[in-house]
């Protein structure tokens, strides 16, 4: 099946993490969202992200060396994940280029300072029209 999910995660503190072409990247403490997409497991590729042993490969990877996950949503859909990034802009603030190597969005990370409750919402709100099936993963689930 596939589909797009959505990482919610923290930086406890202050970071600077080295990814891949993107180079050093800084990070400030806080709450971020991660779009991202599955177009042949979406169970899976969720998953992995919750994995601590694994090849660094995705710009999320280096990312989550230092962040911690809190939630990921997953939904059922088509493409749907740059339509939702580029709704995501308007509300967060963006980690320019980072996710988005293969598209033309600015970004697929985004940096809020709102808690995470009110993220998911925010989250939810943006997709409600698109009417898609969705389930969470928590961290100690899997």
């Amino acid at each position: 099946m596939k589909g797009t999910y959505v990482v919610l995660l923290n930086v406890a503190k202050d970071s600077s993490v080295k990814i891949g072409s993107l180079g050093r990247v800084n990070f400030r403490k806080g709450n971020y969202v991660y779009v991202g997409s599955a177009l042949n497991s979406i169970e899976k590729r969720p998953e992995r992200h919750l994995r601590k042993e694994k090849k660094l490969f995705w710009h999320i990877d280096y990312l989550l060396e230092k962040a911690d996950i809190v939630k990921i949503m997953c939904f059922e859909s088509g493409k749907e994940e740059c339509n939702l990034a580029r709704e995501l802009s308007n509300s967060f603030e963006s980690v320019r280029k980072f996710g988005c190597s293969d598209c033309t969005c600015p970004s697929h990370l985004f940096y809020s300072e709102l808690d995470m409750e009110k993220i998911a919402e925010e989250i939810i709100k943006n997709l409600r029209d698109h009417r898609l099936r969705h389930w969470v993963l928590q961290p100690e689930v899997v």
